[in-house]
């Protein structure tokens, strides 16, 4: 006889599903992606949504002129990288930028150890993570944020110019964000510098090779983005800029 009970997916053992090292996020993001939900709960999100990005303008809104340096947290403090950040952190002190990232360790960390090594304000906008990512010891003044998107509005909105250093795909994500932003000038044309030209390479011959190619995007687009592996240099892109009225 057949039966009226819903078929329930087969539970694979604990060991099974975990035995390469992750469990599904459980988080504010993943509960909000996963598909259609009660109306209250979405609404409730909603709510929650708005007093996290209220919560960012009213820590952020004093910050003065800022630049946003991107790049991975997997790096450790003898990587060449690391000390590039480092050096970039303390160069955009000097010059009078407070220094913003993700908070988080890394890339992040020497930027934002740079800053504080140039007596610069060093800000960290830090995510939640199901591993838990904690903020750097480095920072000055730091957020704490539920949903990317939050984020890297804070990253974005706050920041007179973008420093791109080596990292993975978070670092793609919010470069190539940026740029749409700036492609479809939704934002102004805020000079996006890219950092460890090395490491790069490959990315540039693909946009060249394949996007620009079959005319995916316009030559011109490559020009948004600047290059160089100069501290000094960054920071004098960003100078220009600004006495330009940016």
């Amino acid at each position: 006889m057949a039966s009226n009970e819903p078929i329930q997916p087969a539970r694979p053992h604990p060991e099974e599903c975990c035995d390469w090292g992750k469990r599904p996020p459980e988080g504010s993001e993943h509960h909000l992606l996963k598909g259609p939900r009660l109306r209250r709960q979405e609404l409730f999100t909603a709510i929650n949504i708005f007093i996290e990005f209220i919560r960012g303008f009213r820590r952020l809104h004093f910050i003065g002129p800022c630049v946003t340096v991107f790049g991975s947290a997997r790096f450790e403090e003898d990587n060449e990288y690391y000390q590039l950040a480092q050096a970039v952190g303390k160069k955009l002190a000097d010059s009078g930028y407070a220094t913003m990232t993700g908070g988080g360790p890394g890339i992040m960390e020497a930027a934002n150890r740079g800053a504080r090594e140039g007596n610069g304000l060093s800000i960290g906008c830090n995510i939640e993570l199901p591993h838990e990512q904690y903020p750097n010891p480095y920072l000055d003044l730091f957020v704490d944020f539920k949903y990317f998107f939050v984020r890297k509005v804070m990253l974005v909105k706050y920041s007179k110019a973008f420093i791109v250093m080596p990292g993975g795909f978070g670092t793609m994500d919010e470069v190539f964000e940026t740029l749409v932003l700036i492609q479809t000038k939704k934002i102004e044309k805020f000079p996006i510098i890219v950092m460890g030209k090395d490491f790069w390479e490959h990315m540039r011959v693909f946009i060249e090779n394949a996007l620009i190619a079959n005319e995916t995007i316009s030559p011109v687009d490559l020009d948004l983005v600047q290059w160089t592996d100069d501290p000094e240099e960054a920071v004098e892109m960003i100078a220009r800029f600004s006495a330009n009225g940016g």
